[in-house]
């Protein structure tokens, strides 16, 4: 259900737990923002909460890439833009203090922001690249005008774009393919719907139930499973709020859908 008050969510124990269940169960990437907290009195409640998790994490995270995002700003619990070079260079320095490190694994462009031309943001992350704070850049929310545009400004520095793409919401496979096309890692965000959805999963993709049935698994490592199914580009960023749930997540990468699985999944979806 999606969360209707602040305490809806898991406490920092219970969201600690959940983060090293995830590092327990091989997941490399932890991705985040400093737009992900209540409201603007809480910017960078989530990135602080990751912080925690590694530095308490009893073994090895000297693999782990933490991703985070700039580019949402926070007024009250109403989300806005800010993609000016003048902000995005702040947030940044924000997030590094936050995170504890001395440069970012992967820091990406939240989202457009009509206010500022597109190049100019990707023109402030190739600075913030060029200026060792950031190791990789990412963008979010764009189509393949604006993917080929960061290309031509970034060039390598430039590894990964975030979308939305999930059953039900699949309006992006243009963006993946093109991704897959030029070597581009697909990361895409709300995988199973939505917070909202993730639990109604059964009933709202049939086949997808009907699927996992079959192979004696979750319906969200079946969904997982089709992510992966996609390109070799593509790597599911999956919400978890509680350890068991990240841990099935986890297992996803292990079923193996067959030709006409995923046929009937995509078709599924037309």
């Amino acid at each position: 259900m999606p969360l209707s008050t602040k305490e809806d969510r898991p406490s920092p124990e219970d969201a600690e737990r959940t983060i090293h269940a995830a590092l327990d169960a091989g997941v490399t990437l932890i991705d985040t923002a400093d737009a992900y907290a209540w409201d603007e009195s809480e910017m960078g409640h989530n990135e602080e909460l990751v912080a925690r998790a590694l530095e308490s994490y009893p073994g090895d995270t000297s693999f782990v890439v933490v991703a985070t995002k700039g580019g949402h700003t926070r007024s009250g619990t109403d989300w806005g833009l800010d993609g000016s070079p003048e902000y995005l260079r702040r947030a940044c320095a924000e997030s590094l203090g936050r995170l504890g490190v001395e440069a970012i694994g992967l820091y990406q462009f939240h989202r457009p922001d009509p206010a500022t031309p597109w190049e100019d943001s990707m023109g402030a992350l190739k600075a913030l690249h060029d200026d060792g704070l950031v190791r990789r850049v990412g963008i979010s929310n764009a189509d393949i005008p604006q993917i080929e545009s960061a290309r031509s400004i970034l060039g390598d520095a430039l590894v990964s774009v975030q979308n939305q793409f999930s059953p039900g919401w699949h309006s992006s496979w243009d963006e993946l393919r093109h991704c897959a096309s030029v070597g581009l890692a697909w990361l895409p965000w709300s995988p199973f719907g939505g917070v909202g959805s993730a639990g109604s999963l059964d009933t709202a993709a049939p086949e997808f139930s009907a699927v996992a049935a079959d192979l004696g698994v979750s319906v969200h490592q079946v969904t997982l499973a089709w992510h992966l199914a996609q390109a070799d580009v593509v790597i599911p960023i999956p919400g978890a709020s509680r350890p068991q749930s990240i841990v099935d997540s986890a297992a996803a990468t292990h079923v193996q859908l067959s030709d006409d699985q995923l046929a009937r999944l995509n078709a599924s979806l037309t």
